[in-house]
């Protein structure tokens, strides 16, 4: 009974919170696609009175729902929602942290924080984090943003290491340590479901641009290998998807606009055309040149304007990126794992059958997904995007490059309940070390799960 309880209270939390989302929703990509799919329908809830009333997947409406009320009453319950208002941005009487630490870091940028304020919190505005992450920000964070009311992220251990690892490469100390030689320019971040990794990639891109770095951030790889066209490139035994380079492209001006303009094309070899999104192939071209003199931000420009080069100009981009040398360059790629299974296309081998196309035929994936390479490139996994398990040693991936990020551990579950007590998620009367202890342990440290209980408290 307390189970079905627990289950049915909180999908009325989350349903109402997604209804009342303080984030609007992430624009969609082109709206040319290849193939319709259907989403399951949520069931439906009714506010009223500051509560949510649930009712059983089961229930329906007319007699039948009648004749089946019995069996689906335990299913039925009412969780009041908090709405307490919350305090002012930032008081000294409620920042208080595990053992009566502070629970903020005052800072305008994640360089400036050292390991001494692990576990804390840095609070920065939607609009800053839109403007450093203009490509969309990843799910979970959104998810804890909305729920907490606040867009604020703890700074981990894990974060600081791995900001610290790329700083090392692009501003080697004077003398040779230990720690220097220990670097890695190419990182997999890897671990169990809601340990981070989506949101520790956000907050190192967020710092690499605030240093003012050349970043290309793909928060979603996995749009990369779905939806719009896809026509096999006319020079090899790759595969073509316009729509996906085209907003490949649009993505990358999003931030770097001013820095790609300050950057010289290095390679003027003819750029392969293709065929276009829905228009074919070009009559009586089958290439096109930068002229002499243009800029990064002029081979990207040409990419968008014209579909039949876009897939060129994004393979071609890759090869420029690897020889800029007057600013640091970093590839940031969320949801990495959908590169190394199959896409969504298919090839036709007989009338009744088709082939999968693996994600590596891809032309788009095929130069970027390598890490085999001396550029700084990450790639996250995403366990949230129904990709199996893969093999430990990937292809094109260094043997030394995957890194564990772990769940919260007993430090950081102590930081994250203070948290949830100073924005209300928790009432204050109730919480207690007791308690909070028990939902981290419930939860394994599961980051989600211990959100979702902690107004349970």
């Amino acid at each position: 009974m307390l189970g079905s309880f627990l289950r049915s209270a909180g999908a009325a939390v989350a349903a109402h919170r997604r209804n009342s989302s303080l984030l609007s929703p992430s624009p969609g990509i082109l709206s040319v696609a290849s193939r319709s799919y259907a989403r399951a329908k949520t069931p439906k809830t009714t506010s009223k009175g500051g509560k949510v009333m649930v009712k059983g997947p089961r229930s329906g409406g007319g007699d039948d729902a009648a004749g089946d009320s019995s069996s689906t009453e335990d299913m039925s319950a009412s969780f009041e929602l908090p709405t307490d208002p919350l305090p002012i941005t930032y008081d000294p009487a409620l920042d208080v942290g595990p053992g009566g630490r502070p629970l903020f870091s005052i800072t305008e940028s994640f360089n400036q924080l050292t390991h001494k304020q692990a576990n804390t919190y840095v609070d920065f505005s939607l609009e800053e984090w839109n403007a450093k992450l203009p490509e969309g920000l990843p799910a979970g964070m959104k998810k804890e943003f909305e729920e907490t009311r606040r867009c604020a992220v703890m700074v981990r251990q894990s974060f600081l290491d791995l900001r610290d690892n790329f700083r090392r490469i692009s501003s080697p100390p004077l003398r040779p340590s230990s720690k220097n030689s220990n670097v890695k320019k190419q990182i997999v971040l890897d671990g169990p479901v809601s340990c981070g990794k989506s949101i520790t990639l956000a907050m190192l891109v967020h710092w690499a641009r605030c240093e003012g770095w050349l970043v290309l951030y793909v928060p979603r790889g996995k749009e990369w290998t779905h939806g719009g066209f896809f026509y096999r490139n006319p020079y090899g035994d790759l595969w073509d998807t316009p729509v996906q380079a085209a907003k490949i492209l649009q993505d990358f001006l999003k931030f770097n606009e001013a820095c790609l303009q300050k950057l010289p094309c290095q390679i003027f070899d003819p750029i392969s055309l293709g065929e276009g999104a829905g228009v074919g192939m070009m009559k009586g071209v089958d290439s096109m040149e930068m002229p002499e003199g243009s800029t990064l931000f002029d081979l990207i420009q040409t990419g968008i304007a014209y579909t039949h080069a876009s897939v060129g100009v994004v393979v071609r981009l890759r090869k420029e990126l690897s020889l800029v040398k007057d600013v640091p360059v970093l590839l940031a790629i969320d949801q990495y794992n959908n590169w190394f299974t199959f896409s969504e296309y298919e090839e036709p081998v007989t009338v009744r059958s088709t082939r999968p196309i693996h994600a590596k035929e891809l032309s788009t994936v095929n130069a970027f997904r390598s890490m085999l390479h001396d550029d700084m490139m990450v790639g996250a996994f995403s366990h949230s995007t129904g990709v199996g398990k893969l093999r430990q040693d990937l292809p094109d991936v260094p043997l030394d490059a995957r890194v564990l990020l772990p769940r919260y551990n007993l430090d950081e579950a102590a930081a994250v309940s203070h948290y949830y007590l100073r924005q209300n998620l928790i009432h204050r009367d109730r919480f207690s070390e007791e308690k909070w202890k028990k939902i981290y342990y419930i939860s394994n440290g599961n980051g989600s799960e211990m959100r979702w209980m902690a107004p349970f408290i």
